[in-house]
């Protein structure tokens, strides 16, 4: 089982490589993780979807919402119909670190599969898809 022991490097890896942006911007790894997580799927844009889809705690995103909201780098609107729906933007002032966060992204990724063939790219995204849907659907068993 080491291959599961050692996708924690990779994960270190990342945090090491954000720590400076999440220095720069005053955040927690959570509340940069939030950012970046909205910037690139801005489907989910609720503290719910935040929660499922990124496997977080409930009480660390509703946290680090409220701080990312009174740091100013993200808005919540209360839908009309349902008041309990909450939807949560970027706020222009997030954009730089957004684009702070999308150049290390960017360095995280060429690094990661340095030396790696398109081929071997698209069967590495391909096999770990693979492996996610198959842990998705345990977790749904459990």
């Amino acid at each position: 089982m080491l291959f599961w022991d050692q996708h924690k490097t990779i994960t270190c890896y990342y945090e090491a490589l954000t720590r400076s942006v999440c220095n720069q911007y005053g955040l927690t790894q959570m509340e940069y993780d939030i950012l970046m997580f909205l910037y690139n799927n801005p489907q989910y844009n609720t503290a719910a979807d935040i929660v499922k889809v990124r496997k977080s705690t409930k009480s660390h995103v509703s946290t680090s919402l409220k701080l990312l909201e009174d740091k100013g780098f993200v808005e919540k609107k209360q839908s009309e119909n349902n008041k309990k729906h909450i939807k949560v933007t970027l706020s222009a002032s997030a954009q730089e670190i957004v684009q702070s966060g999308l150049n290390v992204q960017k360095e995280f990724a060429e690094n990661m599969f340095r030396g790696l063939t398109e081929e071997e790219i698209a069967m590495c995204k391909s096999v770990f898809g693979k492996i996610c849907n198959n842990a998705e659907n345990g977790l749904k068993n459990k």
